[in-house]
């Protein structure tokens, strides 16, 4: 619930860095990540084990993998947030969920009855209406659900705790930020924001994507991906009413009707969890 809260409110936190490019932001995100989650490491005592993980081949794979998903996911949030399309945003976000119940039945043997399965199909209905409006398909949202419900699924396959695997993936895109800033941007100055307060804005994107990330990658070891599924629904509403009341996105008819055919679906879906969890008491 901690992390879901905070990537909902998140946005408002992104749209104050738009005096940089969206992979400069990811690149600052990466690099104060390990910073932060290094502290960590040092505090408890785990540096050893993050090194042994590096040694290890099958562990690199994996967080090589789950890390080329986050930064894809990042680069993609941050640049339709900064780009006034929050709203497509949150929609990618209601869409995950659904594509945690798709990959929970495809790679961990998880089962759906009628009522889970209707709800994806309504869910899948209500992207389908967006499509005549956008003129397109709404690859923004479709992409976003696709890459983070992946990386829960690598999670799971990760053969290392939460914060050390959320370090051995940050160290290990680490050189590729660094690198970007170092030969992309225009000059250290633009590279840091070009004032203090800026450059402590940048500072803070390590804070602000390490703290969800390390409470969802924990939830993602130590709980089904279709409870984690239905948590995820905190997160874009948030992001719905930001996008529309306070960036004044455009809420036209089929966008609303698209929504509301996906909130039905979270309610029959919830619905069927509360009377399963019951019928088990």
């Amino acid at each position: 619930m901690a992390a879901f809260f905070l990537w909902g409110v998140l946005p408002v936190f992104w749209k104050q860095l738009d005096f940089l490019p969206p992979p400069s932001i990811i690149a600052h995100r990466t690099l104060w990540s390990l910073l932060f989650l290094s502290v960590i490491l040092w505090l408890r005592r785990e540096t050893r084990a993050v090194v042994a993980g590096l040694r290890t081949p099958r562990a690199c794979g994996w967080h090589l993998m789950s890390g080329a998903l986050l930064a894809s996911n990042w680069l993609l949030y941050v640049w339709a947030t900064l780009n006034d399309r929050i709203l497509e945003g949150a929609l990618g976000y209601y869409l995950n969920p659904f594509f945690n119940m798709l990959f929970g039945v495809l790679w961990f043997g998880e089962r759906h009855n009628r009522a889970q399965l209707a709800a994806i199909v309504l869910a899948l209905c209500g992207v389908a209406v967006q499509i005549p409006a956008l003129k397109g398909f709404p690859w923004v949202a479709v992409v976003l659900a696709a890459t983070f419900s992946l990386y829960a699924v690598v999670k799971k396959r990760s053969p290392l705790p939460s914060v050390q695997g959320l370090t051995v993936e940050t160290l290990l895109l680490a050189p590729l930020a660094f690198g970007w800033l170092c030969f992309c941007s225009s000059g250290i100055s633009d590279a840091l924001g070009g004032t203090w307060p800026r450059a402590l804005l940048l500072a803070a994107t390590g804070l602000a994507t390490m703290l969800p990330l390390v409470c969802f990658g924990h939830a993602a070891r130590h709980i089904p991906l279709t409870t984690l599924g239905i948590l995820q629904f905190i997160g874009p509403t948030i992001q719905f009413f930001i996008g529309w009341k306070l960036y004044d996105e455009a809420m036209t008819t089929t966008r609303l009707l698209s929504f509301a055919m996906i909130w039905a679906a979270i309610g029959i879906y919830a619905a069927d969890a509360v009377r399963r969890e019951r019928h088990k008491a």
